[in-house]
């Protein structure tokens, strides 16, 4: 899998951003984005997220799903937490899981071979969630259902905020909405992580958490942007965007 994108342009505001700019990323590998404030390093991100026009210049995941766009196969993790403060942890993960949804694909090659049914061996890579859990003792929906807790809780356990599943979000500090919004780049699997300043607002063993995330997505075949000022804890190539604050 290889993530490519040739003399890409970004214009906001009626304002040129970058223009030319060539970005190439394979498998297993990081790249860092790096710059002064305004060069276009979280513009970047959304335009390859799907979330800005492409002002010129193309984009390519070769080696990725067919039948899926680029944004499809991608996490998006701005430098906004992005949830809803009257709901708890857990519901503001759910409705992340419910959202985002997708297929039962994963870069990590040796879960996707240890993933079983109940009695019908491993998953074929291709189903979805739904078409993937089989139980006759239950109702397909409740099986769906517990699914995506299960995948929840786990997520959340991952960062540290399985105990405060029931708290409403509005009380978490900023580093716990931090490691809330990391927690969506677990319950659904996506190749393309993605980052806006993955390390911002977090203290030391949160750094350490977020490193551990990205190093095992990377030795599964992953592919990590991240946009960052500073070091991001694994080995990662650089693009540095030059422009005016």
């Amino acid at each position: 899998m290889r993530l490519s994108g040739r003399g890409l342009k970004c214009v906001r505001g009626g304002r040129d951003i970058f223009a030319g700019l060539d970005v190439e990323v394979a498998a297993g590998h990081a790249l860092a984005v790096t710059g002064i404030n305004g060069a276009g390093k979280s513009s970047l991100l959304r335009m390859i997220a799907g979330l800005l026009p492409l002002a010129g210049g193309t984009l390519r995941l070769e080696g990725g799903e067919d039948d899926l766009t680029l944004p499809e196969q991608a996490h998006y993790l701005g430098h906004r937490d992005a949830m809803k403060p009257a709901l708890t942890v857990r519901e503001n993960l759910e409705f992340w899981r419910n959202f985002l949804g997708g297929p039962l694909k994963s870069p990590h090659p040796e879960e996707a071979r240890s993933a079983v049914s109940k009695d019908r061996g491993p998953f074929p890579e291709n189903l979805t969630l739904r078409d993937a859990v089989s139980d006759e003792t239950a109702p397909q929906d409740e099986v769906f259902k517990r699914s995506i807790a299960d995948d929840v809780a786990a997520s959340l356990d991952r960062v540290g905020l399985g105990h405060a599943a029931q708290l409403p979000a509005a009380f978490l500090s900023a580093g716990q909405r931090r490691r809330l919004s990391i927690a969506r780049l677990l319950t659904v699997r996506r190749p393309v992580w993605l980052l806006d300043e993955p390390t911002s607002a977090l203290d030391t063993s949160g750094q350490e958490l977020i490193a551990g995330l990205m190093a095992d997505h990377l030795r599964g075949g992953g592919i990590i942007l991240a946009a960052t000022h500073g070091p991001l804890g694994i080995s990662a190539n650089e693009l540095r965007i030059g422009g005016a604050a």
